[in-house]
């Protein structure tokens, strides 16, 4: 696995630190638990948009860009880091936001990450639920291109064979943390939604056939679908590292069971995993993504799922920003007397 080869930027704080959490685990009583804490990536308050942008970015100059267009739901923190992204390396950026919620809560479409787009200077427009955002990406590109402009997509949360390349590095990343510490990692769980971090993730440990048993726990899509679009993307990410037909399919799990209602609405188990981390560990962790794949993790640890395993590491992808934008979610009482 030669990453070397590939063009990247430096945009993040890596290696991200990889620590227990002790008081987690002896609440719930299973494994030994740990946070891979890639909210630490620094790169706009960080998350794990930023291993994807730094190939992304990299591409992007290579290719003479000047500007970057890309698409997420109202509060995502893909959006967010590649505007501050864009901002670091001197590139206009285009933001396209979908509402996926039908929420009109202020804090919800002027707060939390949207406030951080608007701050990094990008542009910022709206499109209803179900729009094609792909084909708006495109629209927008030949406008800005009959402009004069150089304008380079970059897909919803980053998720192409380029932007996989930032979770194939983090495998060996975190394979070699854990081999320095004396540490045999059991099990590597992690919120899975545009299927770039997954796949990134398990062409990576494919590459160095590791026997980690990785599991993404579903934001958005049912559990076929989701599991479809990650061996695709894993499959494709692959050839491009040259290394093609290495992905087998038994290697892509998604557990969807901690969807809710839908993308961006919360649901209790988020809400009460969320608190928990917060009062247990210190750490905050946002209500769309990884909130929800806490709560998987959580529930099955209480189930069963993973016994017999001494350690399991959750991935820290950051957004704690988002948290602005549901301050009603979480019912927390105000000041005291």
């Amino acid at each position: 696995m030669r990453l070397a080869k590939f063009p990247r930027v430096a945009l993040g704080h890596l290696p991200t630190p990889l620590e227990p959490m002790d008081r987690l685990s002896e609440k719930l009583g299973g494994p030994r638990l740990w946070v891979k804490r890639d909210d630490c990536t620094g790169l706009s308050s960080g998350g794990n948009k930023t291993r994807k942008l730094e190939f992304l970015m990299a591409d992007a100059r290579q290719q003479g860009a000047d500007t970057i267009i890309t698409q997420g739901a109202t509060q995502s923190n893909h959006a967010r880091q590649t505007a501050a992204a864009a901002a670091k390396l001197g590139m206009a950026c285009h933001i396209l936001l979908e509402d996926r919620t039908g929420s009109n809560d202020e804090n919800y479409v002027l707060n939390g990450n949207v406030l951080l787009d608007r701050l990094h200077g990008a542009t910022v427009s709206k499109r209803g639920g179900g729009t094609d955002m792909n084909a708006e990406m495109a629209n927008l590109a030949e406008t800005l291109h009959q402009q004069g402009k150089r304008p380079y997509i970059i897909p919803g949360g980053g998720s192409n064979p380029i932007g996989a390349l930032g979770y194939v590095n983090c495998a060996r990343e975190l394979s070699e943390q854990a081999d320095a510490m004396g540490l045999k990692i059991d099990a590597f769980v992690h919120a899975t939604g545009s299927s770039g971090t997954q796949a990134g993730l398990v062409a990576g440990l494919a590459a160095i056939q590791s026997d980690v048993h990785l599991l993404g726990i579903g934001v958005r899509a049912p559990q076929d679908k989701q599991e479809s679009m990650v061996h695709d993307l894993a499959q494709r990410t692959a050839d491009h590292l040259g290394l093609p037909g290495s992905i087998d399919r038994s290697a892509v799990r998604a557990n969807c069971d901690y969807v809710g209602a839908g993308y961006g609405l919360p649901t209790d188990g988020m809400i009460a995993a969320l608190k928990l981390l917060a009062q247990t560990e210190g750490l905050l962790f946002d209500p769309v993504y990884s909130g929800k794949g806490l709560d998987g993790l959580i529930d099955l640890i209480q189930k069963g799922y993973f016994d017999g395993m001494q350690n399991v590491v959750f991935l820290h992808t950051g957004g704690s920003a988002a948290l602005f934008g549901y301050p009603e979610t979480f019912g927390l009482p105000g000041y005291t007397s």
